[in-house]
């Protein structure tokens, strides 16, 4: 049985899949970051995006480590 993904879910996915995207573009060329293009003005707004796709990124592994048990 599939379960549906909640609101927090699907929040940490997409959380996640920007700092994904993120570190590949910063793999490419270090002047391609992303957020700090868009929130470049704002660090500390900034610093907040990077810190909720560290604590995503730990959300979504303890979601899939619990998904593998089952």
């Amino acid at each position: 049985m599939v379960k549906e993904l909640t609101l927090l879910d699907k929040i940490a996915l997409i959380l996640v899949i920007v700092g994904g995207l993120n570190w590949g573009l910063v793999g490419i060329n270090p002047s391609y970051d992303l957020v700090m293009l868009l929130l470049g003005f704002m660090p500390v707004l900034a610093q907040l995006v990077y810190l909720l796709v560290g604590v995503s990124a730990v959300y979504v592994a303890v979601v899939m480590m619990k998904f593998a048990r089952k």
